[in-house]
């Protein structure tokens, strides 16, 4: 089953998501990397390496113009990435959802300034608090390049709902 097959098909309980371990739970939309966006990105974190903002001299490197940020990647995951995507619908009834962290994350490949990029999440655990305070749910994402064989990151993203 795809996640797009899961499109119709919203979770409320613990134990109905805890089936859907091992499967590709959703898929993004895809998000275009501007300039402009990586720009904004280098002036919040101060991280001006000219790979990601001098389009002139990157172009006289390996990746042939300038290149997102490792971290504007992993950092679109909380917002642009995750946002409309089609798949499992999990609707436990918390009160708050929280990123609670990464087991690992790996920046496989440069995502190109002009290319587009979009996220594939598979369920890889479901965790419960014994006092069923909270319920935490480990992926795998992976952040796919349009048109590469390589995807730009692998990343276990680790998070928690409260009750």
């Amino acid at each position: 089953m795809s996640a797009t097959d899961l499109a119709n098909t919203e979770v409320t309980s613990t134990e109905e998501l805890k089936k859907y371990v091992g499967q590709e739970v959703s898929v993004g939309q895809w998000l275009l990397i501007t300039q402009e966006m990586v720009n904004k990105f280098a002036d919040a974190t101060g991280d001006f390496q000219f790979i990601h903002v001098d389009p002139e001299r990157a172009k006289q490197t390996m990746f042939g113009g300038t290149v997102a940020h490792g971290y504007f990647t992993l950092s679109m995951l909380a917002g642009y990435l995750s946002k409309d995507s089609i798949g499992l619908k999990v609707k436990l009834g918390g009160k708050m959802g929280v990123n609670y962290g990464l087991n690992k994350v790996r920046f496989v490949a440069p995502a190109p300034v002009g290319k587009r990029i979009r996220t594939h999440r598979k369920l890889i655990a479901v965790e419960e608090s014994p006092d069923k305070r909270w319920v935490q749910s480990t992926n795998e994402v992976t952040v796919e390049i349009e048109g590469s064989d390589k995807p730009a990151m692998i990343a276990e993203t680790i998070g928690r709902t409260y009750f």
